[in-house]
């Protein structure tokens, strides 16, 4: 009994140690999970605070953006992907009146822009305002954004712009003109006073009245070469045969050449091709250079005009004189209207032909060394490629025209 008695305590003991070290154990795990508890409730509420924090600033930043969208002085408008509005601004609504939200974007279109008014990014609304209209997807969602600029006052100071440039041109063209018209209409008068005279003979009658003649027709060129020079890009364009221009400006020029003892040589590298505009136009820009070729020549005027290809769809043509030159001082000027060296010059001849280049969408140059003469290139849109029966896919060169001396 005394030896059952001690084993049992000896295990109430045991049993009390084992009791004691899992009591110690479990409050150790239950300070561990508390401190552990505490830390993560610190952290959530760390992330919490900085959770909040990011929500009032994106509240901030979309208020913001609210406030600038109001006061934007251009209309705004959101489409939802079938093409609805769900969103806009008060200057959309003054623009386009309501309503707007839930409209179709197509209907507000039929109702509030003039069914005359034009296509492209400028609109006119039914009230007379020009509304320039811009369409960015909102990839990867669905739906637009369409902002709509009210332009109608920046056409007005535009149109006013223009109107003020027009008037100043207008007011130099016709200073330098009246300048122009007044020497040889002075000169015309004071010859058709002298015819009045009684002791005036035959011989000097005569005189005078072709001096009066050569004043008037003088008077003439200017005037139609500013004709020519306002209506620059007035003419009807169809396609002609390069061949063409060069047979009408050969027998055009050939007076010229007989009177003053030139001669021209044309080469056609070209043969076949066409070119897009105005015969008559481009024949008189070609014209007015070759004549002025011809006065500039001290010696015996040799000219000598090359038509080539400049591409699939170009042509150029290149007019080359023995002059003497264009003094670099005088180059930046030749293309200024009412710019002349000549005491009988109108100033419009080389405008004039800038005009038509120009209004056959081509490109104009020139080249002058002193002393070695002077080229000018026109570079032409080419026409249909229609080739001629006769000379097709051969270079031609045209006979040269010397005067009889």
């Amino acid at each position: 009994m005394p030896h059952r008695s001690e084993g049992t305590t000896r295990q109430l003991e045991d049993a009390f140690e084992l009791f004691n070290r899992m009591s110690n154990q479990l409050a150790s795990s239950y300070q561990t999970l508390e401190n552990r508890v505490a830390q993560l409730s610190a952290e959530l509420a760390a992330a919490r605070s900085e959770r909040l924090q990011q929500l009032a600033e994106k509240e901030r930043i979309a208020n913001r953006l609210q406030r600038l969208i109001e006061v934007l002085p251009g209309g705004l408008l959101v489409l939802d992907g079938e093409g609805r509005i769900t969103e806009c601004n008060p200057a959309a609504v003054t623009l386009l009146c309501e309503p707007l939200l839930g409209e179709a974007w197509q209907d507000v279109v039929e109702r509030a822009f003039s069914p005359e008014s034009a296509g492209g990014s400028e609109l006119t609304l039914c009230n007379g305002r020009r509304v320039s209209i811009s369409v960015r997807g909102l990839d990867p969602e669905p739906g637009q954004i369409v902002l709509l600029l009210d332009v109608t006052d920046q056409h007005a100071l535009q149109e006013t712009l223009n109107r003020h440039r027009r008037l100043s041109a207008m007011g130099e063209m016709v200073a330098s003109l009246a300048h122009q018209v007044r020497t040889p209409l002075s000169s015309a008068l004071l010859y058709a006073s002298q015819l009045s005279a009684p002791q005036l003979d035959a011989s000097s009658r005569t005189r005078f009245t072709d001096r009066i003649v050569g004043r008037l027709r003088h008077l003439e060129r200017m005037v139609n070469d500013m004709l020519q020079f306002a209506r620059g890009g007035s003419f009807e364009k169809q396609d002609f045969a390069v061949q063409d221009l060069l047979d009408d400006l050969l027998k055009t020029l050939e007076p010229q050449l007989q009177s003053c003892g030139g001669a021209i040589e044309i080469h056609n590298r070209a043969p076949g091709a066409c070119l897009r505009g105005s015969r008559e136009a481009l024949q008189s820009a070609i014209l007015n250079l070759a004549t002025n070729a011809l006065q500039a020549c001290t010696a015996a005027p040799r000219l000598r005009l090359e038509v080539r290809r400049a591409g699939p769809a170009l042509v150029e043509l290149l007019l080359g004189d023995n002059g003497p030159g264009i003094p670099e001082e005088v180059r930046e000027k030749v293309f200024t209207p009412f710019f002349t060296t000549r005491a009988d010059g109108t100033g419009l001849g080389l405008p004039v032909v800038r005009a038509i280049v120009l209004a056959h969408d081509g490109d104009l140059w020139m080249r002058s060394t002193p002393g070695q003469g002077t080229t000018f290139g026109l570079r032409i849109p080419a026409g249909g490629e229609q080739a001629l029966a006769s000379g097709a896919g051969q270079e031609t060169i045209q006979p040269r025209i010397v005067a009889a001396h």
